[in-house]
């Protein structure tokens, strides 16, 4: 278990800006709470499965010491945008206090590395505890209620809170899947024989034969450094995977809204953000954020294909999601 052994002082959470709840200063909390900073971003599926979790600490917890504070980190520019940010705060339901980390001086002052991270500050002001990544809920309240008696002795806990999904309970399996892909040049790796133009339209041909795990791009694209854009309704992106889930993490055509044709192999099931309109799979991209494509039921090698019926749209990301019940 991730537990600091060392007296370690927490950083202090300064150079961000305060969507809601604050500011908030360790140094006011010393003696009175128990800290849990969660490092997030909206469009991180990892970040997104941890929420509920950290909702609910808060939510139990808050009346005993425990004080939540979400640092937003962004991945991509338009996780910068605060109505970007503000939107998701209110479509999670997340109450807690929350800062915009767009300068990365919280994540830097941490020294953090991943999204999502969590550290676990007690009432002294000392860093006594972390975890990078999805799991470890329990073990994560665990330690809450263990800082929290170190407040008061007296206090009468309840038990850990049950596992919201099958997949987080004991003797779900993770497998190895396709790695998350970027398709912006600085950190995207493409199948394209002759690899990406940067930052010009160019016309991509189909090279008859994809590999898994690369992303494929066909038409007219402009491919940035953090992002493709299609640029016409010719544009399609296809890839080969393995996986259970697959999402992408789109944006719309600046005050605009695009839709995508969805194709997929035979056997696989599409995802909640997929909806079948005309005989054909389409998802709207009416703002940037993560959107899911497949939802199978187990881990699967299967193949997608994404067809601009609009152009426009800039593709970031892909995710896929691992673990299933045993």
């Amino acid at each position: 278990m991730p537990q600091i052994k060392e007296t370690i002082l927490a950083p202090p959470l300064d150079g961000g800006e305060w969507l809601q709840g604050g500011p908030l200063s360790l140094s006011d909390a010393r003696g009175k709470n128990v800290v849990l900073v969660d490092f997030w971003d909206y469009t991180c599926v990892n970040c997104l499965r941890t929420l509920p979790y950290v909702a609910e600490w808060h939510r139990r917890y808050a009346p005993d010491g425990l004080v939540v504070v979400g640092v937003h980190a962004p991945e991509f520019g338009f996780a910068r945008d605060q109505p970007n940010v503000a939107a998701a705060i209110k479509e999670f339901g997340l109450d807690y206090p929350i800062v915009l980390d767009n300068d990365y001086a919280i994540w830097r002052a941490y020294s953090n590395r991943s999204w999502p991270a969590k550290y676990l500050i007690d009432a002294e002001g000392r860093l006594r505890y972390y975890h990078f990544g999805e799991g470890l809920y329990v073990e994560t309240e665990t330690q809450i209620q263990k800082l929290l008696l170190e407040l008061n002795p007296i206090l009468e806990l309840i038990a850990p809170m049950a596992p919201l999904r099958d997949a987080d309970r004991p003797g779900a399996v993770c497998y190895r899947v396709t790695p998350e892909l970027y398709l912006g040049y600085a950190r995207g790796q493409f199948g394209n024989p002759a690899g990406v133009v940067q930052d010009k339209v160019f016309e991509y041909r189909d090279p008859g034969h994809h590999m898994e795990g690369l992303p494929y791009l066909v038409g007219a694209w402009s491919v940035g450094s953090d992002a493709a854009r299609a640029e016409g309704t010719s544009a399609s992106l296809a890839l080969r995977y393995t996986a259970m889930d697959v999402n992408l993490v789109l944006a719309p055509p600046s005050g605009s809204i695009a839709r995508i044709e969805v194709m997929l192999a035979e056997g696989q099931r599409p995802g909640s953000d997929v909806k079948l309109d005309s005989g054909r799979l389409l998802v709207t991209v009416d703002r940037p954020r993560m959107y899911n494509l497949i939802a199978n039921d187990s881990v699967v090698s299967g193949s997608i294909k994404l067809v601009a019926r609009d152009p426009g749209w800039s593709a970031f990301a892909f995710t896929f999601i691992s673990c299933v019940v045993g």
